[in-house]
């Protein structure tokens, strides 16, 4: 049966892991929306792709695959892509260890670079700041209040996941309850 799952969630919920780890286990391959949101550019994330080429080049790069795992948020752009969706993994997690995991990761990839005085330290202030308006119902970007109205309209299953504990464990309640039919987690 083919499997065409779609991961969301906050910014260090782990969608991208979980997507690599599901990909692998399943014999697919993971795919994230940043790669399509975003033009290629040094720093990175800065300038956006225009909606329609993004769905473009999802439509050249994987979309036509009877399998694949897609990690990020495509609400606001990425409807077209819904109909071909057979499942959505939901991953949730509680701010304080969200933003702990984001420092490490960005501490990880940038050292030097978003150290106080640091190049980039003011854009990753900036990074921080947003991630962590995602529980704010009054924020008008990427926020849980925009990702459960987008889930409340699929009509594939969506299966919601507490990521605060290991990928290991993440990774096993995820295709555990992908082998339940048609259930809504």
């Amino acid at each position: 049966m083919p499997r065409r799952i779609h991961i969301l969630g906050a910014s260090g919920t782990g969608t991208s892991t979980l997507a690599r780890g599901l990909a692998s286990a399943l014999g697919s391959q993971a795919f994230d929306t940043d790669d399509f949101f975003w033009l290629p550019t040094d720093p990175p994330f800065t300038d956006k792709r225009p909606a329609a080429d993004r769905l473009a080049l999802m439509r050249t790069v994987f979309l036509p695959r009877s399998d694949w795992v897609l990690s990020g948020s495509m609400t606001g752009w990425g409807d077209p892509v819904i109909p071909r969706l057979t499942h959505v993994v939901f991953l949730t997690m509680a701010a304080g260890p969200r933003l702990a995991r984001l420092r490490r990761r960005e501490r990880q990839r940038n050292g030097a670079l978003i150290a106080p005085g640091g190049p980039r330290a003011g854009a990753y202030r900036g990074f921080l700041d947003w991630a962590m308006a995602y529980d704010d119902p009054d924020f008008t970007g990427r926020s849980r209040r925009r990702h459960e109205a987008w889930l409340d309209a699929l009509t594939c299953p969506v299966i919601r996941l507490d990521a605060a504990g290991p990928a290991e464990a993440l990774l096993a309640a995820a295709l555990a309850a992908l082998e339940r039919p048609g259930a809504k987690a």
